[in-house]
């Protein structure tokens, strides 16, 4: 029986082969939609991994600093510091923002890292080449998914930045690669104002009556110093101290502090959960299109070449092969197309599309596995409409011609 549907293929093996690439093509978008998915996921958990941290604190009520804006004093690290549990705190802050060399504008997301040594949260963990930030200013450390090489010089709002080190896969949770520069400098680009909106709005200060009676020159002067200056970060990383709870330290900085904290299983919850939950459901849906598309795709092929042998099928009913073995016989050309399409679609997607992708695929093992089970069943259920098809055929068209 296997011979007899190998050699059913050799007779067409042209169509045959021409039909599983094209199929194969169809199957190999299928895994890398997958592998998009699955590299969104990873982005995320590589986010929370890179930063270093145990617990986020942010703005009461909200969902940042990835999913949401937060907004906390700078100066509110130091009351977490001293916290029971509590090993080592910084502030960070996270813009998503353009980036210019040149003539080339780059999407990335812009960290704000306080000063300190490797290990401390929000710092790159690790560089591939170059160094990490020594000064207070206009040094950045990059991912080398931006494009950029040690000693290019970056625009960032106003100010310049030498790029002095570079990492690798610190992206944020869309994929956009990382640039690490000082926490003033990222303060100033996030929160300060142009030159020409804090020149409006110190006329507009200044011209406030209330600033126009006896005895407030020094007021005003203090206002318009504390519009100069920001004191405000995204959120404060913290690493929790071994052998403590991180339920427990995060319940009592909410309690004292009056802030809003995350657990890293609470985090990866809103990156996966709510952030890409959108896209995910988008993915998931043109996995459904694609494998309906598929099982229309073999169901037409496998019925237009059992057409094409009707009489060679009717001989075989006059010669009393039985239903069982005809059907095998379609089932089996139409697995076996499948199989070649997953083993293009495989290739494709792993040596084409994938490399090629602007964001991150990551195709596992299981995914395969699982595709391979799916193109299948597909196959075997698309081949029916072929099967239901050959056992109506009359074994008299053998010899009617």
């Amino acid at each position: 029986m296997i011979s007899l549907a190998g050699r059913d293929i050799m007779h067409a093996w042209g169509k045959f082969v021409f039909t599983g690439v094209g199929l194969g093509l169809l199957i190999g978008v299928t895994l890398s939609m997958a592998g998009i998915y699955r590299g969104m996921v990873d982005d995320a958990k590589v986010l929370l991994d890179n930063s270093g941290a145990d617990l986020w604190v942010v703005q009461q009520d909200t969902l940042g600093p990835y999913a949401e804006p937060s907004s906390i004093y700078e100066d509110t690290w130091r009351s977490i510091a001293g916290m029971a549990g509590v090993a080592r705190v910084a502030n960070v802050t996270y813009l998503t923002m353009q980036v210019r060399q040149g003539q080339r504008d780059v999407r990335t997301m812009v960290t704000g890292i306080t000063a300190g040594q490797p290990g401390t949260p929000g710092w790159p963990p690790y560089l591939v080449a170059g160094r990490q930030i020594t000064r207070g200013h206009y040094e950045a450390v990059a991912d080398i998914a931006a494009g950029f090489a040690l000693g290019d010089r970056l625009q960032i709002r106003r100010n310049h930045y030498t790029v002095v080190g570079l990492t690798r896969r610190m992206v944020s949770s869309g994929g956009d690669p990382m640039i690490f520069i000082p926490l003033k400098d990222a303060q100033e680009a996030q929160f300060l104002k142009d030159n020409d909106a804090i020149h409006q709005q110190r006329r507009r200060t200044t011209a406030n009556p209330a600033f126009n009676r006896p005895g407030s020159p020094d007021l005003l002067a203090a206002v318009i110093a504390s519009q100069s200056s920001n004191p405000y970060v995204n959120a404060v990383l913290v690493q929790v101290k071994k052998g403590h709870d991180h339920e427990k330290v995060a319940a009592e900085i909410r309690r004292w502090q009056r802030l809003t904290v995350y657990t890293r299983s609470q985090m990866e919850e809103i990156l996966v959960g709510k952030l890409i939950a959108t896209s995910a459901k988008q993915i998931g849906m043109f996995l459904v299109i694609l494998s309906i598309v598929s099982a229309a795709i073999v169901a037409f092929i496998i019925y237009t070449l059992t057409l094409g042998k009707i009489r060679e099928i009717a001989v075989l009913k006059l010669i009393g092969t039985r239903n069982r073995t005809i059907a095998g016989l379609i089932m089996q050309q139409a697995i076996a197309l499948g199989v070649i399409g997953f083993v293009v679609g495989k290739i494709t997607a792993t040596l084409l599309m994938a490399p090629i992708f602007p964001k991150y695929v990551l195709l596992e093992p299981m995914d395969s596995v699982k595709g391979f089970v799916a193109v299948v069943v597909i196959c075997i259920l698309a081949s029916l409409v072929a099967i239901r098809a050959a056992l109506k055929v009359d074994p008299a068209e053998a010899i009617g011609g």
